[in-house]
């Protein structure tokens, strides 16, 4: 026997329900919020939103979680037939337009995916068991602990060579990620570790950055790939491009170049895959687990289920290979599926979607980014600026928009952070010695 979700009352409103609470599932929510004609479901693993373009700051003790993160219940408060459950979907009953979670069944009369991405560690296992990924809070907290606990570890070694293995740091994936770690790296290891751990030569200690590609920030330009270069090394960053990192065994790293670098910290981020999901027909699903949608969003050979953001990929004159996996697209396609879901309950015909581009930044350090506005290209003081009142004004939360000011305005001038505190669950083991 069926086990449906529990407290969600019938109603005579077309129910929507929404997979996912990050940027194109929240985005999509305020927007039908405007208009609330519908009874709305929301499901999401974890209770709240998180600005992903920081998670690396929480990583390097730059931020709290809790200054990029916003309760999802908050958005919902004083909202009638608006309901969020905690809940990860595992398929899709499509033909009875009902889907399974693991905390029971839920009827839809439209269904927006919006569960975005997840790592894609190109069938490694042994790298996928071993490295570090930086996907959610959880991620970054974890990389920060590894972090301070490996330097602590390496207080305790004598031989210079078990010492190397807890200070270096790797990082895999020259995409805006991995440059903007690395360069928060850097510059605690020029400003921060020498004061916290005056025992350890850091001299000794590698920040390297390996890239399969011949540029970094493939994303962007190669101007502004060889500008995020010039600042990396200007850091003590060492960048290996055109290198692939072929396997690691949770000390040891094998590259395409038949090198080797001993390390207990390696941070993956080369690559990105749709999250699962199940029930569908396999016509519905393109490069990348990516669902397959017309130009209003709706899966191909499928009525009423639509995904929006990361999840889906959408063939256009202008981008014949899919969009962007940006927080911009994401965006703007919520927005286009909230008034076409009002045009199409209503008989009337929906609009397509037409990706404008806002532009693209990446940070490396202090007073140190790079800027591509269209044909608009800015890098230095001006770019981190920029790249900074953005951010700023993205995150979600007035509270939470002060208490990251506050945080950025304390770094900026003392080059300082005070969030190095080491806090690990009881229940949580961080990899230790292999």
């Amino acid at each position: 026997m069926k086990k449906y979700i529990p407290n969600i009352p019938s109603t005579i409103r077309k129910r929507v329900v929404i997979v996912g609470g990050g940027f194109a599932g929240l985005k999509f929510l305020r927007e039908v919020l405007k208009k609330n004609d519908y009874q709305i479901i929301l499901l999401d693993k974890n209770n709240f939103h998180q600005f992903q373009p920081l998670l690396y700051q929480v990583a390097t003790a730059g931020l709290e979680p809790s200054a990029i993160s916003f309760p999802l219940r908050k958005v919902l408060q004083n909202e009638k037939d608006v309901h969020f459950r905690i809940a990860t979907i595992e398929s899709v009953n499509y033909k009875n337009k009902e889907i399974v979670t693991n905390i029971g069944c839920l009827k839809y009369d439209q269904l927006v995916l919006a569960m975005g991405v997840g790592t894609n560690f190109f069938g490694q296992e042994n790298i996928k068991r071993y490295a570090l990924s930086m996907k959610t809070a959880s991620d970054a907290i974890l990389i920060r602990n590894t972090i301070l606990q490996n330097f602590e570890k390496a207080l305790l070694e004598t031989e210079q060579n078990k010492i190397n293995q807890y200070l270096n740091i790797v990082l895999v994936g020259g995409g805006p990620t991995g440059v903007e770690l690395a360069g928060a790296l850097a510059e605690m290891k020029k400003y921060i570790f020498p004061k916290d751990y005056p025992e350890l030569d850091l001299t000794k200690m590698q920040i390297v950055l390996y890239e399969a590609s011949p540029e970094l920030l493939a994303g962007m330009s190669k101007q502004s790939g060889r500008t995020a270069l010039k600042y990396l090394e200007k850091l003590g960053v060492e960048v290996k491009l055109s290198t692939r990192v072929n396997d690691y065994d949770g000390t040891t790293l094998k590259m395409s170049d038949n090198s080797i670098l001993n390390s207990k910290t390696v941070i993956w981020s080369a690559g990105i895959i749709a999250n699962k999901i199940t029930g569908l027909p396999i016509h519905s699903f393109g490069k990348g687990g990516r669902l397959i949608v017309d130009r209003t969003n709706k899966t191909i050979g499928l009525d009423d289920i639509y995904a929006i953001g990361d999840l889906c990929i959408m063939e256009t004159p202008n981008y014949p290979n899919g969009h962007p996996q940006v927080a911009q697209v994401a965006i703007q396609q919520a927005r286009l599926l909230a008034k076409n879901l009002q045009k199409i309950n209503s008989g009337n015909k929906p609009i397509n979607f037409e990706y404008s581009d806002k532009g693209s930044m990446a940070t490396i350090g202090h007073n140190l980014a790079v800027a591509e506005l269209q044909k608009i290209r800015l890098k230095g003081t001006i770019a981190w600026t920029l790249w900074s009142i953005v951010h700023l004004f993205s995150i979600v939360g007035i509270k939470n928009k002060i208490s990251t000011f506050l945080s950025w305005s304390w770094s900026y001038f003392t080059y300082d952070q005070s969030l190095r505190v080491l806090i690990v669950p009881k229940s949580s083991v961080i990899k230790d010695d292999i």
